[in-house]
């Protein structure tokens, strides 16, 4: 264990809120772009608010944006989550396409990943040395060498259609109510 972990708070891994599972709720609240309107840091931050925040806070309804200009300071993002936990970022001689790039990944975390040493609530003494599974663990070293697309492999076989099938099954019955009239007759 680092030191770093020491000063962590800790915390269970766990998603009490379910997010997702019913129907997505954007956990980032508030987006506060500090800036100087005159310090060259803050081009890139000026141009992006100039260009691309109205459409960012048009896609994004449930977030607040406030511009708060400061004189002599280098430009901030502060992100505010529902949880109450803020994230900071320095966004000194940062483009607007990076800090685009930023704003969607604030709004895409839930805030309280950062600064948290996550523990799970279950515990082995021996655990696995083959490491955990994957999609790819047991399937055939062959696959790795093969050239795609592959008729072999593909899944577009020569099959019937349920219509077909059902189209067969009811020439057939025509077919035994017919013998069956001429037996009866």
């Amino acid at each position: 264990m680092t030191n770093n972990s020491l000063l962590l708070k800790a915390s269970f891994l766990r998603n009490p809120s379910q997010n997702g599972v019913g129907r997505y709720v954007c956990q980032l609240q508030r987006v506060v772009l500090k800036f100087c309107k005159n310090h060259g840091a803050s081009r890139g931050l000026r141009e992006f608010i100039e260009e691309d925040l109205v459409d960012f806070a048009k896609t994004n309804p449930g977030v607040v944006v406030y511009l708060k200009p400061r004189r002599h300071r280098g430009p901030v993002i502060k992100a505010e989550y529902l949880n109450g936990q803020t994230q900071w970022l320095s966004c000194r001689n940062f483009t607007k396409d990076e800090i685009n790039k930023w704003l969607n990944l604030f709004k895409t975390q839930q805030g309280d990943k950062e600064g948290i040493r996550l523990r799970k609530l279950w515990h082995t003494e021996v655990p696995s040395i083959q490491g955990p599974w994957t999609p790819y663990t047991f399937r055939p070293p062959s696959l790795n060498v093969v050239e795609y697309p592959n008729e072999n492999l593909s899944a577009a076989k020569e099959e019937k259609s349920a219509t077909e099938e059902l189209i067969e099954l009811f020439e057939k019955q025509k077919l035994e109510s017919l013998k069956l009239e001429k037996t009866g007759e």
